[in-house]
């Protein structure tokens, strides 16, 4: 792929103290909580961030970037976000993986509560989840089948880590992200919307084919280890059948269900 430097004077030379800034906003959630922002990296990630019209505050872009990342710089700077140019060393010290794509923004972390949920036909509440993966890929699975909220309860990975926001590619933009609400405040609050909240369970549910996933529905995903607390106040429970094995892990879990209700959707 050809490559390309940004021309003077789009962008400025980082300064030591912004890069120090970037990198610990990159590797420290309290960093991240204290500012209320958090880091995209890559021009994928960014370029999802503009098409949502989420708030960029600042736009890191390496020396010498690809045409791919200097078209979502450039875009970046026409949306008004201040460009700063960082060397190779630069990016290697700053991203948390071998080999960090030298693109990065920084961006306003939407704060939302209970008021999200008002009105949502098809939500996804997970008790807690640990593993960013797990949580990027729900993301991204939830946005494709149209959820319109995940609620990722106390004790979760951080829905704006790095590795989050990665794995999500770009999908963060598209769901409404509710994080710490203890899991029967949200259930509570649907409960009163008139959402049907149904329990996934690796036994003793309904298949989700026989289940009307056309009406209002918030699919409730347990602990990745635990599972369910059966005092969660609760409409039902689904199983997803399986041929063999005791369960799926709770990111496929969400993906098939999603995609079922959202196949019943599109039947109608």
């Amino acid at each position: 792929m050809r490559r390309s430097t940004l021309p003077e004077p789009a962008a400025a030379a980082a300064t030591k103290a912004e890069l120090q800034r970037l990198r610990a906003l990159v590797r420290e959630r309290d960093a991240r909580d204290a500012e209320g922002v958090f880091v995209c990296e890559g021009p994928r990630v960014i370029a999802a961030a503009l098409d949502h019209g989420a708030e960029l505050l600042e736009c890191f872009v390496g020396d010498g970037a690809s045409t791919e990342i200097e078209a979502v710089a450039r875009r970046c700077a026409g949306a008004g976000v201040t460009l700063h140019r960082l060397d190779a060393a630069a990016v290697a010290r700053i991203g948390d993986t071998k080999t960090p794509q030298p693109l990065f923004a920084v961006a306003r972390r939407p704060r939302r509560g209970l008021e999200a949920l008002a009105g949502a036909g098809l939500a996804i509440v997970v008790v807690a989840v640990n593993d960013p993966g797990n949580a990027g890929t729900l993301l991204r699975s939830a946005a494709a089948a149209g959820v319109e909220v995940l609620v990722l309860g106390p004790g979760s990975v951080d829905a704006y880590n790095p590795k989050v926001v990665r794995a999500s590619a770009g999908a963060c933009f598209a769901v409404g992200i509710v994080e710490g609400v203890p899991a029967v405040d949200i259930l509570e609050a649907l409960g009163a919307d008139g959402v049907h909240r149904l329990g996934a369970v690796a036994h003793g549910g309904a298949a989700p084919e026989r289940v009307d996933l056309g009406q209002r529905i918030a699919f409730v995903l347990g602990h990745e280890t635990r599972g369910l607390d059966p005092g969660l106040p609760l409409d039902g429970y689904v199983t997803i059948p399986m041929h063999a094995g005791e369960s799926i892990n709770l990111a496929m879990a969400g993906t098939v269900l999603a995609f079922e209700a959202a196949r019943q959707r599109r039947a109608r």
